[in-house]
């Protein structure tokens, strides 16, 4: 396997001098799942928004696809890394679902008969398709969330990271997400507090704790470990 993800160090503080992260030292490889566990304020969503420079580090590297992250190769690592926010409203703003789906294809370059190629097959990945032509606020959350996933997947990415994917979703919903994501190919980091999500996709987590990674191991382990049930 080729690593993914390589973070050694990884130091944040706000502004007001509070550290978020305190030396973060993570791995990923290619393909493989890891769920995010940890109380709220823990570090979590803060690092995960590192992997592709939404916030940037007081202290510490990060390397995607062997690619070291800096101004220079930011664009390219905003491709690798998609991030599926935990409000799919926050990510869906075009007046169509291909539209949205398009517009990073298009920002990417490509051309207009491109870049609706490229949304029309990630919306069939995502079994989207038949919704192309609707606005996105007319959609369920799970349909909401489902393109979501489209548009960072019509980027080709090698990494996604869903912060509280199930947030909005009814069971159903919840076991159809875990389905769709089962059946991608991509690296995944699933910050969830669901350990019935997080078991679907996963049989290894890391529980952080006061900015630093506490624990790494089973998922089942980890969850005993520290009573996260």
């Amino acid at each position: 396997m080729s690593r993914i993800v390589e973070v050694r160090g990884l130091r944040y503080a706000w502004e007001d001098g509070t550290e978020a992260l305190r030396g973060v030292d993570f791995d990923l490889e290619a393909g493989q799942t890891v769920a995010l566990l940890g109380a709220n304020g823990s570090g979590k969503t803060t690092f995960a928004l590192h992997l592709n420079g939404l916030l940037k580090a007081s202290a510490g590297s990060i390397q995607i696809d062997t690619l070291v992250l800096n101004d220079k190769s930011l664009p390219v690592i905003r491709r690798k890394v998609g991030l599926v926010f935990q409000d799919s409203d926050n990510q869906l703003f075009m007046p169509t679902v291909l539209e949205d789906v398009a517009f990073a294809p298009l920002t990417a370059g490509l051309t207009s008969a491109q870049a609706t190629e490229k949304a029309m097959a990630a919306l069939r990945q995502v079994d989207m398709e038949a919704k192309a032509h609707k606005a996105p606020w007319h959609l369920s959350s799970g349909e909401k969330k489902r393109v979501a996933i489209a548009g960072i997947l019509a980027s080709d990415p090698s990494l996604l990271v869903l912060d509280e994917p199930t947030t909005f979703l009814d069971p159903p919903g919840q076991r159809s997400l875990a389905a769709l994501l089962a059946d991608l190919p991509q690296a995944k980091i699933l910050i969830t507090h669901d350990m019935t999500f997080a078991r679907a996709l996963t049989k290894e987590a890391v529980f952080f704790q006061e900015g630093k990674i506490a624990a790494r191991g089973p998922l089942d382990e980890v969850i005993t470990r520290f009573d996260w049930y």
